[in-house]
C-alpha cells in the first residue's frame, strides 16, 4: 500500500471520504497476481515501532508500506525511510485513537467496510487475463463487418432431453437441405422461427461485434464467406449460419434527420400527404433554407427536432437498415440525402461527420466493461468455476436435494412459483476448502433463490423440473463464487493486507473529519484567532495589475487592441436580419426560428451584449419600427435573456425605402476579453490569448520583463508578439482576514492536526526500535 504524506494528514482543505477514499487506496496499491500461500507457523517478526501498551508493528510490515510508497508514480510522495517512519507513526496513532473510541464497532463502519470489501473482491472473482483477451478479440473484430443469414430452430436451455434432441436433428436435416442446394431464403421461411424471417429470408444484413449473442458472433467471424455452419447452440436454440460477405468497418457516422412520420398501416391519402410533406422539405433545402430550421418546423421526431434533428453517432447494425445505408452513403459534411423511406416514415438526412474506429487504448476500458457484462460473461464465469472447482469440494445432501427439486411444478413456467411456508432448514450442500474452510448452504437459501430469479417463460417444451434443475446448477456455481469471496482473506495475503489498509483509511478519515477537517472549516473564531496571532505570514508583496495580449502576428495584435479600445467590446459578429412585410410587426414562425439562433447564441455566451436595431420604410407608420423592436426584445427576454444585455435602437425611417428598410438587425458585443480572443482566434487554437490578473514578481514572465510602472510595451517573444499593459502598481501591504481566509484555513488545519498528534503521542507513547531501523536503513 502506498501511503503518501497527504495520507497522514498534510494540511489541505480537500479531504478523502467515501468512495474517493477507496479509489485512492486501490489505485495506490501495487498488487501482483493472486497467489495462494500456505506457510507454516512463522516465528515472531522483529518490531520496529510500538505505540501505547499493545500496538506493535513489524519491520516487514513497515518496510512493505515504505517500499510501495517509493514505487509511487508521483515522485513528490516519496521520502527517506526515517521521515517515512514519522508519517507512518502519525497514521497509526490516528487509527488507534479511532479504535479506542469504538469507531470500528459501529454498524455504519461495518456496512462501509462490507461495501469496500465487495468492490475489492471483484478483482479476485474475475479472470482478468481472459477479460483482456476477449477485449482484444472484440477490438480486432470491430475492424470488420459480417453479413450473414441464419435459420433458428428454437429450444429452451431447460428443455427436456427429447425436445433438445429433436431440435438438433431438425437442424441437421435442415442443414442437409441447404447442402443439397435448396435456396437459403426458401428453407429459412419454411423452418426458421426468427420472427423477422418472413421479410428478410433469414438475412441479418451486416453486423459487427456485440450485436449478436457471443456463440453466434464466434461462428459468424470464424466461417469463410459462402460457407455454412454446423448447428450452433445458443440460449435461444440451434442456429444454422451462412456467411454471405465481409467488408472493412465503416466506423461511425453522425447525421441529423427530418422525419415525417408515417404509420405502416396508413391509408393511401395519408401516404400521399406524408410524401408531399417530405418533398416540400427537400425542395426548401435545395432552395437554400437551413436544415436546422426546417427540422424544428417539420420534423415529427420530438427528441431531435429542437437540436436541429441531430442524432447520436451510430455504427453498422445499430439503426434501421435503410437509414443506415443512406447515412453512410453521404461523404461530405453538410451534404444531405434525398427523401428515404423506413418503417418510421420519410426522412431527409444531413451528414454531420464520419468517425473512424478509435484506438484500442481509447476503447479498452469500455471494451473490458462490455465483455464482462454481455453474453461473453458466461465464458468468464465458466473459466472461474473451473478454477474454483479445483480449490473447493461441493458435497450435496442427496436426500435434501431430491426433496427440494421435487417442489417444482408448472407455476415455474409462469414465473409464479412460491417457496414453502416453512422451508427446509436442513443443509442442502457444503462447500469446503483448504485450511478448514467450510460453507454450509441450507435448502431455504435455494428456495429463496428460485423465487427471486424465476421469470415467466413462453418457450414450448418447458417443465418445472427442467427449469429448477437448471436453476440448481446455476445456484451451485454461485455458491462456489460465494465460497471464494468468503475465503479471500485466508487465501490471498495481499487481499488481507489491502483490506486492512482500507480499514485504516476509513478510520483515519473519520478521525481527521472530526478533529481537524470539519473544525478547520467551521471554527470561524479559531480561524480569526490564528490569523491575529500570525498576521506577519499573510502579506501581499508589490504587485502589478496587468493585461497581457499574445498574438500570432502583428496584425492580430493590432486588431485585438482596436477591439478592446471601448467596452462592451466589438466582436464584428452579427446574425441574419429579420425581414418584415409592409406594416407587419409580429413574429411569424419563420422569424421565430431565425430568432431562435440569436437566443441560442446569447444563452451560450453569457457575456454577450446584443445591439438590436429596428427600422421601417417611409410608407409605414412611425410606430412600426418600435413594434418590431418590441416583438423581438419581448421574445428574447421571455426566454431568459436579461434586458440589461440588450441595447435597443429604433432608426425610424433612417434607412432607404422598400424591403431593405423593413427589418430588424443584430450585432453582438461582449463584456469579456476572452470572447474577443476566441473570435479573433477563429479555427486556430490560441492565435490570440488575453490574460488579466494581479501579478507579484516571478508570477508572470512577461510582466517581469517590464519596468514596474504603469504603461504598455509591445515586443516579440519566440513566435509570438506580446503587449503587456500595466494599469496599476499595488505596494506591499498586509492581507485582510477575508483576503487570507483560504490560506488561514489551510494553516489552521495543519495547526489543529499538530495539536491532535501531540495529544495522541502523550496519550499513547511511541517507541522506535533504533537497532531495527538502522538495519532497514542499510
Amino acid at each position: 500500500m502506498r501511503l503518501s504524506p497527504s495520507s497522514f494528514g498534510t494540511p489541505a482543505v480537500c479531504r478523502l471520504t467515501g468512495s474517493a477514499l477507496l479509489l485512492w487506496f486501490v489505485t495506490a496499491c501495487k498488487t501482483s497476481a493472486p497467489v495462494v500461500t500456505s506457510a507454516p507457523e512463522a516465528a515472531p517478526k522483529p518490531v520496529v515501532l510500538s505505540i501505547g501498551s499493545n500496538k506493535a508493528f513489524s519491520s516487514d510490515e513497515f518496510f512493505d508500506s515504505f517500499t510501495k510508497n517509493q514505487l509511487s508514480a508521483d515522485s513528490s510522495q516519496r521520502t527517506d525511510i526515517r521521515s517515512y517512519l514519522d508519517l507512518y507513526t502519525n497514521l497509526k496513532l490516528k487509527v488507534l485513537a479511532a479504535e479506542q473510541s469504538g469507531r470500528d464497532t459501529t454498524e455504519a463502519f461495518r456496512e462501509e467496510m462490507a461495501t469496500y470489501r465487495k468492490q475489492l473482491a471483484q478483482t479476485y472473482l474475475t479472470d482478468k487475463t481472459l477479460v483482456e483477451q476477449l477485449a482484444t478479440e472484440a477490438y480486432q473484430r470491430m475492424q470488420q463487418e459480417v453479413r450473414a443469414s441464419h435459420i433458428l430452430i428454437p429450444v429452451a436451455e431447460e428443455a427436456i432431453p427429447a425436445d433438445t434432441l429433436a431440435a438438433y436433428q431438425l437442424a441437421l436435416a435442415t442443414r442437409k437441405r441447404l447442402q443439397d442446394g435448396e435456396p437459403f431464403a426458401t428453407v429459412a421461411k419454411q423452418v426458421s422461427k426468427d420472427p423477422t424471417v418472413s421479410r428478410n429470408g433469414g438475412d441479418l444484413g451486416y453486423f459487427s461485434v456485440f450485436q449478436t449473442i457471443y456463440p453466434f458472433e464466434n461462428a459468424a467471424y470464424q466461417l469463410p464467406v459462402g460457407s455454412l455452419s454446423a448447428p450452433v447452440r445458443t440460449r435461444f436454440g440451434y442456429h444454422l449460419i451462412q456467411v454471405n460477405d465481409r467488408r472493412p468497418s465503416r466506423g461511425k457516422v453522425q447525421v441529423a434527420h427530418i422525419l415525417v412520420r408515417l404509420s405502416p398501416s396508413a391509408e393511401p391519402a395519408g401516404v400521399a400527404a406524408a410524401k408531399a410533406r417530405i418533398d416540400e422539405v427537400y425542395a426548401k433545402l435545395k432552395a437554400g433554407e437551413l436544415f436546422e430550421t426546417l427540422a424544428r418546423t417539420y420534423s415529427d421526431d420530438a427528441q431531435s427536432k429542437n437540436a436541429g434533428g441531430k442524432l447520436p453517432p451510430f455504427a453498422t447494425g445499430q439503426n434501421v437498415p435503410a437509414l443506415e445505408e443512406a447515412a453512410f452513403d453521404l461523404t461530405t459534411p453538410g451534404s444531405y440525402s434525398p427523401p428515404i423511406r423506413t418503417n418510421y416514415g420519410w426522412h431527409v438526412l444531413k451528414l454531420i461527420e464520419r468517425k473512424p474506429i478509435e484506438t484500442f487504448a481509447e476503447l479498452a476500458p469500455a471494451l473490458r466493461q462490455k465483455v464482462a457484462t454481455d453474453s461473453r460473461s458466461e465464458a468468464i464465469r465458466q473459466t472461474m468455476l473451473q478454477r474454483f472447482s479445483r480449490d473447493y469440494n461441493v458435497k450435496e445432501n442427496e436426500a435434501v436435494k431430491q426433496a427440494v427439486l421435487a417442489k417444482a411444478d408448472s407455476s415455474l413456467i409462469q414465473g409464479r412459483w412460491r417457496m414453502p411456508v416453512n422451508p427446509d432448514p436442513s443443509t442442502l450442500l457444503t462447500v469446503s476448502g483448504a485450511g478448514g474452510f467450510s460453507l454450509n448452504v441450507p435448502a431455504s437459501k435455494f428456495f429463496t433463490y428460485v423465487q427471486q430469479k424465476q421469470l415467466p417463460r413462453t418457450e414450448t417444451g418447458l417443465t418445472g423440473q427442467g427449469i429448477i434443475q437448471r436453476m440448481y446448477s446455476r445456484f451451485v456455481g454461485d455458491q462456489l463464487f460465494a465460497a471464494e469471496e468468503a475465503n479471500l482473506e485466508k487465501k490471498y495475503p495481499e487481499f488481507r493486507a489491502l483490506l486492512a489498509e482500507v480499514r485504516d483509511g476509513v478510520l483515519l478519515s473519520q478521525m481527521m473529519e472530526e478533529k481537524v477537517w470539519e473544525r478547520s472549516l467551521s471554527d470561524s473564531t479559531g480561524q480569526k484567532q490564528y490569523f491575529e496571532q500570525n498576521k506577519s505570514k499573510y502579506t501581499y508583496p508589490a504587485r502589478a495589475v496587468a493585461t497581457i495580449i499574445e498574438a500570432n502576428d502583428d496584425k492580430l495584435l493590432a486588431e485585438t487592441k482596436v477591439r478592446l479600445a471601448t467596452s462592451p467590446y466589438a466582436l464584428k459578429r452579427s446574425a441574419p436580419d429579420l425581414l418584415f412585410e409592409a406594416n407587419q410587426t409580429a413574429l411569424s414562425p419563420a422569424r421565430r426560428d431565425a430568432l431562435f439562433e440569436v437566443l441560442v447564441t446569447m444563452v451560450k455566451n453569457p457575456a454577450y451584449v446584443l445591439d438590436v436595431t429596428a427600422s421601417r420604410d417611409a410608407n409605414e407608420k412611425d410606430s412600426t419600427s418600435a413594434g418590431r423592436l418590441r416583438s423581438v426584445v419581448t421574445y428574447l427576454t421571455s426566454n431568459g435573456v436579461q434586458l440589461a444585455r440588450i441595447n435597443e435602437k429604433d432608426l425610424q425611417g433612417a434607412r432607404s425605402n422598400g424591403d431593405a428598410a423593413r427589418r430588424v438587425s443584430f450585432t453582438y458585443l461582449t463584456t469579456s476579453k476572452q470572447d474577443v480572443a476566441r473570435v479573433l482566434s477563429g479555427t486556430v487554437t490560441d492565435a490570440v490569448t488575453i490574460t488579466e490578473g494581479i501579478f507579484a514578481k516571478g508570477q508572470n514572465a512577461y510582466v517581469d520583463e517590464l519596468p514596474w510602472q504603469t504603461g504598455s510595451k509591445s515586443f516579440a517573444k519566440g513566435n509570438k508578439v506580446v503587449q503587456v499593459t500595466i494599469s496599476r502598481i499595488d505596494q506591499p501591504r498586509p492581507r485582510t482576514f477575508a483576503e487570507a481566509r483560504g490560506a488561514v484555513i489551510n494553516d489552521y488545519q495543519a495547526y489543529l492536526e499538530q495539536r491532535f498528534l501531540a495529544d495522541l503521542r502523550q496519550k499513547y507513547p511511541v517507541q522506535v526500535n533504533e537497532e531495527e531501523l538502522k538495519r532497514l536503513l542499510k
